[in-house]
């Protein structure tokens, strides 16, 4: 079972308007589980701000779009809510501030942000004593650094603001030491993001600030489709690790993300939420 595509759900009835008004910002979002995240917050009526380092990076792993759309921007304005795309480096500290002071100028406002920067990018030994230390540096920039970037760009508009919604992306490497895939490297920079999710949100909740960690599992995003996790063989594998017997797609992150950024979480923070179908129970 690979579940539906972002393009069945977008055809099923219209999704309460719980976030009518506010805005939100998701790196990362030009493809895969972080344009499911935008898509989703736009269903329930928020405005989205498209962050990646090139807005047409769909077109790398062949990830169709709506029709008509050539861009995840498009596809939210297809959906009658405002969006704006922005190339920005998440590990570069200057364009970020740069990007969050164009939110407020254009939008006067941040309420949401998905912090969704980030990969497995490194080859190599994943045994701990012998990964290159230039493999962690590269993966802590990507994966913990951004994230870090980000949330202190955001931080002092939504102390101002008095309240706010901040998810960042773990993973499921990052909660277990063996067979979580991703190698050494990626995995500790993941378990750094969700311990600074608690450090964060003890700093933030007194502003009104809600900050919690998504974890995935296997999850059959359009890169890792390319990679080959769907091939019969490797998702029959993967499948054995698994509690409910299949693999995830990117509405079973999606459907966390709007519990996390609407009011249904309002008495929740510093959590890390695993959805990994059961993987985390082996």
């Amino acid at each position: 079972m690979t579940g539906r595509s972002i393009e069945d759900v977008l055809a099923l009835e219209p999704l309460p308007q719980k976030l009518t008004g506010q805005v939100a910002l998701v790196t990362g979002s030009a493809r895969g589980l972080g344009r499911a995240y935008a898509l989703r917050l736009a269903r329930l009526g928020a405005d989205v701000v498209i962050n990646d380092l090139d807005l047409t990076a769909n077109r790398r792993y062949d990830e169709p779009l709506t029709p008509g759309c050539e861009t995840v921007v498009d596809e939210i304005r297809a959906l009658d809510r405002r969006s704006i795309g922005i190339e920005a480096d998440a590990t570069n500290e200057g364009q970020v501030r740069a990007m969050v002071g164009k939110i407020e100028e254009e939008f006067g406002r941040l309420d949401i942000v998905i912090c969704n920067t980030g990969g497995a990018l490194v080859p190599g030994p994943s045994v701990a004593s012998e990964v290159p230390i230039d493999d962690f540096q590269r993966m802590m920039d990507l994966n913990f650094s951004s994230a870090v970037i980000t949330c202190q760009a955001v931080a002092p508009l939504m102390k101002r603001q008095g309240r706010g919604r901040i998810v960042l992306v773990g993973s499921q490497a990052g909660l277990r030491s063996q067979g979580a895939g991703g190698g050494t490297s990626y995995s500790v920079a993941k378990a750094a993001v969700h311990h600074y999710t608690r450090k964060l949100a003890s700093d933030l909740g007194r502003y009104g600030v809600n900050v919690n960690c998504i974890a995935p599992g296997w999850i059959l995003s359009s890169r890792a489709v390319a990679g080959g996790r769907n091939d019969p063989e490797t998702r029959d594998r993967l499948v054995q690790e698994i509690a409910l017997g299949r693999l995830g797609d990117p509405e079973d992150c999606a459907k966390v993300v709007e519990f996390l950024c609407t009011d249904l979480s309002d008495y929740v923070t510093g959590q890390i939420i695993p959805i990994c179908g059961g993987v985390c129970l082996f």
